[in-house]
């Protein structure tokens, strides 16, 4: 696979103002979401951003930069403009949208996230952890795969909620927000708008979901640490400070 890591990173952030160029570990917080994609060494990576001042620490730090415009609605979409802009001869068959707020992710989900396009049917990819806290079963936060197994370490989602689901006895997974796109399928995403039950939920994905788009789930044992809030930016220098 030819594959394009995208981050897409905004400057705007309602519960942590700023949060893409929060200083961890000496670095801004994109560019250390950027080195944790290097690590996982699966492709090109370039960051989608609607600020100058993110491209400019971004470049700074040597890594490609995109401007995109400040009205998209979401980050597929930021990522949907920067691919023409990056890619416009259609050479990259496979994109990887690496959320901006994921400092501490290991480079090892990243590559996990690509893993379910061995199925060539497979035409959208992306993570989930089993579920082991009960007050996260019932976190309306906390977003569900309702999926049916497919392999040991594999699941074809049927379903995303905020409710705690499925009912009965067995395994509950959190999903994991990081997606892989074959190029055509992120076109047709776009291309289709956002659907019933993506605004009721208030997830994208279900945009897919309901149009009969195939999303395939990889089960990794790691949830990354997103940033939206103080304390979790606090969590986060922790971590990468100790390392450092």
């Amino acid at each position: 696979m030819n594959t394009l890591v995208i981050i897409p990173a905004r400057i705007g952030s309602t519960r942590l103002p700023r949060k893409a160029l929060a200083t961890i570990a000496g670095k801004a917080m994109v560019v250390q979401v950027a080195e944790r994609a290097r690590e996982a060494d699966i492709g090109r990576i370039a960051i989608a951003t609607d600020d100058r001042e993110i491209a400019k620490v971004v470049t700074e730090a040597g890594f490609e930069a995109v401007m995109t415009s400040p009205d998209h609605p979401s980050g597929s979409d930021r990522i949907h403009e920067a691919l023409r802009h990056l890619d416009p001869a259609g050479d990259v068959d496979t994109i990887v949208n690496l959320q901006g707020d994921l400092p501490t992710i290991d480079p090892a989900l990243v590559r996990a996230v690509v893993e379910p396009f061995e199925d060539r049917d497979c035409e959208i990819a992306t993570l989930g952890v089993e579920i082991e806290d009960e007050a996260e079963a019932r976190d309306p936060d906390v977003v569900k795969i309702v999926g049916t197994p497919i392999t040991d370490t594999r699941l074809r989602a049927l379903y995303f909620t905020r409710a705690t689901a499925p009912y009965g006895d067995g395994p509950l997974y959190h999903h994991v927000g990081i997606y892989a796109y074959r190029r055509s399928s992120l076109a047709r995403f776009i291309a289709l708008g956002a659907s019933t039950l993506e605004r009721r939920e208030k997830l994208e994905q279900l945009r897919a979901i309901e149009a009969g788009m195939r999303i395939d789930v990889e089960l990794v044992k790691t949830l990354p640490l997103g940033v939206d809030a103080p304390q979790h930016l606090e969590r986060a220098r922790a971590i990468l400070e100790a390392g450092a």
